[in-house]
């Protein structure tokens, strides 16, 4: 009797095994496809989500951030805003400065090319945000930040 139940219960388990498979690959692919198009607005402005990402917290701050701040604002190790940072200043838009309160210390800066750039640059980003909610209708958006909420909390 058990051996019956055992093999009854067996492909519901394979059944709900490759539906959560099924859910995080879907997961997985429409984020790598949102995070696409996100990535193909900006880049026409010479632009990635990366180097957006550490405009952002020098224009929101409105002073220069040492690198060390960046990188945790950013969530990566120092070693990835250096680089990222080197590339912003090859473009114009950031600048290193010294740190006056640490000889050793280096600070980034947005420079007005900077400025207009991230202003550029989240405008192009807000507009293909609202591209990809458009869509879905407004039930389905609610549904899908709920189910996102969910994962998450």
């Amino acid at each position: 009797m058990i051996w019956r139940m055992r093999k009854r219960a067996a492909p519901l388990r394979a059944r709900r095994s490759s539906s959560a498979s099924a859910v995080v690959s879907s997961l997985l692919e429409t984020a790598e496809a949102v995070e696409s198009r996100l990535e193909a607005a900006v880049s026409p402005l010479g632009l990635s989500l990366a180097k957006l990402g550490v405009l952002h917290p020098l224009a929101e701050a409105r002073e220069p951030l040492s690198l060390s701040e960046l990188a945790q604002r950013q969530h990566c190790v120092r070693s990835n805003i250096t680089q990222l940072v080197d590339r912003l200043e090859k473009d114009g838009l950031v600048r290193r400065r010294p740190d006056p309160d640490d000889r050793r210390g280096v600070l980034a800066a947005l420079t007005p090319a900077g400025e207009q750039a991230y202003a550029k640059g989240m405008r192009a980003l807000v507009e293909a945000q609202h591209a990809i909610v458009r869509a879905l209708s407004a039930g389905d958006a609610k549904s899908l930040k709920s189910a996102l909420d969910a994962l998450t909390s």
